[in-house]
């Protein structure tokens, strides 16, 4: 098996399901057409990721995921700087967000399978001081969203309703019925 990503949680999500996998990141350019959906935006992102390394190691299994999360049908990607994270923190702020993972998984023969996960997160109000205090880790500087569940960043939730696993990156739960059913 071949992890199509360089994030660590991914890595460390995989290696519940098992330890025999290889880590080859996708290197390609994410792309999503205009008027994407936000649940279409991660199948397409997490389908171009599997094909791009597929092409190179055909008669693997790939597997590829990404993840966004949503509030007020605008995507909160990575933040570029301390500023973009603070403004993305000060809009979760005691409100719900959606977090969407595509995952694409192609088999060694060709066949794929290729699904999104979706949850619904609760933030707590946050105070200007606490999100600077966050921003401050540098747990946001690489997260979707601009948080992380599982450091720090679980002291923003309020609620979560889904798969934790999912808010992390890769909802292992599901991925593991995917490869159950085809190995």
């Amino acid at each position: 098996m071949i992890l199509a990503s360089k994030s660590p949680r991914r890595k460390e999500l995989l290696g519940i399901i098992s330890e025999d996998f290889k880590i080859i990141p996708a290197a390609g350019e994410e792309l999503i057409p205009d008027g994407t959906g936000p649940k279409d935006a991660v199948l397409l992102l997490s389908r171009q990721k599997a094909e791009e390394i597929y092409a190179q190691y055909k008669g693997e299994i790939i597997i590829s995921a990404d993840t966004i999360v949503v509030i007020d049908n605008k995507i909160l990607g990575k933040p570029c700087d301390e500023e973009q994270a603070f403004e993305m923190l000060k809009t979760l702020s005691g409100r719900s967000h959606t977090v969407f993972t595509g995952v694409c998984v192609i088999f060694a023969d060709g066949t794929s399978k290729n699904f999104a996960e979706r949850t619904d997160v609760e933030f707590y109000p946050l105070s200007d001081s606490e999100i600077r205090g966050y921003i401050a880790t540098g747990e946001p500087m690489d997260k979707a969203g601009a948080y992380g569940i599982q450091e720090k960043g679980a002291l923003l939730v309020k609620s979560i309703s889904g798969d934790f696993y999912n808010v992390m990156g890769l909802p292992i739960s599901r991925l593991a019925r995917v490869l159950h059913e085809h190995i």
